[in-house]
């Protein structure tokens, strides 16, 4: 955080007192941070379409491929904060270098990961070293950048740079492991990184806070293994559909543990999470726009990818095609998002926003077919721009309803939002999925109870069960498992459609605007 005031003599000097960098060094520095905010971008969702090839391969549990999907973003989260209060301890040119030293290894990891645990832990890990990296670049953004009207443009230019690696993750997914196997979605990262490591290393400024806030351990891990409490009884519910002993150890378990980082943060001098931002409605109001459309944006993502291979029959490749029409919306919505609030209003266009991308879920749940991608198409760029909308007035309203003097800690709490909301968004509805398929699963003539049982647990069991039967016996699990997958496809969003419906609701009666304000 920059302070204003002059250092004391031989204090360490104040962030304002910061040397000047030429044009060009500016842009490169650019250049490195929001290129490594595009891979932590596209590692979000590039797993997407490859899922049923890792599925097929390392055949996880349906637990297990959701814990593959959202460990990335929860532990991101879950690590933001604390990464970067100790960025500006220990110094961000040397936290994001590391950072990406670390994606790298964390990529090489993935890629040759030989079983489902290596795998998880390997995708944790990405999540943690994407943590380190986001951290820091605004706070080098806006060390390099002195100008204000630079910096305005610089910092854009960051915040659409995760947009885009998570829209256009799941084509290049497809690309690279319809060629190449799923683990060379990972390997595509190596190169990248040792460029931007080779060029950061020269260009990026060193630069710290003159008077770090404290660095809360006990806080980091309250944090750390509440949040995994919660999401693991997520998936443990989807799994089993029962209420177990594991369920209720972890989900009283995590709560208590959250329940108890909420009660510390309020009573530390220097909080790890500064909560008493949410007294403010518009701010509060505004980070839980962003939670649910992130959340349910990276969730249509995620399960159309899904969708469109398991019931649809589609190639990795042609789903990732399948989904550029969302991801162009996306990003025209995020371009043109501010000249419609400039017109309408925060409030309008937020409320707006929320609803036509609730209309466009509404639509894929009643009218959504695979095979009529004619009718699926004008959903997909509804939701695309409704949702590029919301993100980006979202982070916009999150920011302008703090006290400048607060920015810093309001700018963590907006990209923690986006990733908590993908990590949650995965979490909920893939357990709601899990749950569903389960539940409507018929039983099919043919099978004995055990394989019942199998083709049960989710379609990539039934798809390894087929290869063992008879055609026809294979054809009708084919078929009863690609129904079940498509009745739990349209309950996620049905309860999407209803999310957004009473967030829109919320933030049309919330961000009623401050005095002076526009609406």
């Amino acid at each position: 955080m920059p302070n204003s005031q002059a250092p004391a003599a031989g204090s360490p000097p104040a962030e304002t007192d910061r040397p000047t960098f030429s044009s060009r060094r500016r842009w490169v520095v650019l250049v490195v941070v929001a290129g490594s905010l595009f891979l932590a971008g596209i590692d979000l969702t590039v797993l997407h379409v490859a899922m049923p090839s890792v599925s097929q391969d390392l055949q996880p549990s349906a637990a297990q491929v959701l814990w593959i999907v959202d460990v990335y973003s929860l532990a991101l989260a879950a690590m933001l904060v604390t990464c970067g209060t100790l960025g500006d301890r220990i110094g961000r040119r040397r936290m994001v270098l590391s950072g990406l030293l670390a994606f790298g290894l964390s990529s090489l990891a993935c890629a040759f990961a030989a079983n489902t645990a290596q795998l998880i832990a390997a995708r944790a890990a990405l999540g943690v070293s994407s943590a380190m990296i986001m951290a820091s670049t605004v706070a080098i953004i806006r060390v390099t950048f002195v100008d204000n009207r630079e910096r305005a443009l610089a910092i854009g230019v960051w915040t659409s740079a995760h947009s885009v690696g998570a829209t256009l993750g799941p084509l290049i997914g497809g690309l690279v492991s319809d060629r190449w196997g799923w683990g060379a979605v990972f390997l595509v990262n190596v190169p990248v990184v040792a460029v931007l490591l080779a060029v950061g290393a020269r260009v990026i400024p060193e630069s710290k806070n003159p008077v770090p806030r404290r660095w809360d351990l006990l806080s980091v891990v309250l944090s750390v293994v509440g949040l995994a409490g919660v999401v693991y009884a997520l998936k443990q519910a989807g799994e089993h559909a029962a209420i177990t002993v594991s369920f209720l150890v972890a989900a009283l378990g995590g709560a208590a543990l959250l329940y108890v980082f909420v009660r510390r943060q309020s009573r530390l001098a220097e909080p790890l999470l500064d909560f008493s931002l949410f007294s403010e409605r518009r701010f509060s109001t505004a980070t839980l726009c962003v939670i649910g459309c992130f959340g349910s944006y990276v969730a249509l993502l995620f399960f159309l990818t899904q969708w469109l291979q398991q019931v649809g029959g589609y190639e990795p490749l042609h789903a990732g095609l399948a989904l550029m029409p969302l991801a162009a919306a996306n990003a025209v919505g995020a371009v043109t998002a501010p000249s419609l609030a400039a017109r309408w209003g925060n409030r309008v266009m937020l409320t707006a926003a929320l609803l036509l991308f609730a209309l466009a879920y509404a639509v894929i749940a009643t009218l959504g077919d695979p095979g009529r991608y004619g009718i699926l198409l004008p959903a997909l760029l509804a939701a695309g721009f409704g949702a590029g909308i919301v993100m980006t007035l979202g982070a916009d309203v999150i920011m302008s309803a703090a006290q400048p003097e607060r920015s810093g800690e309001a700018a963590a709490i907006q990209e923690t939002s986006f990733e908590l909301g993908a990590g949650l968004g995965v979490a909920v509805f893939g357990s709601v999925v899990t749950l569903v398929y389960g539940t409507v699963m018929p039983t099919v003539p043919g099978l004995g109870p055990d394989q019942q049982e199998t083709v049960g647990e989710s379609f990539t069991a039934a798809q390894e069960l087929m290869a063992h039967l008879p055609s026809t016996t294979a054809d009708a699990v084919l078929e009863a498992a690609r129904h079940a997958y498509d009745r739990g496809f349209a309950t996620v969003a049905s309860i999407a459609t209803v999310g957004l419906v009473v967030t829109a609701t919320l933030a049309a009666v919330l961000l009623r605007p401050r005095e002076g304000d526009g609406a």
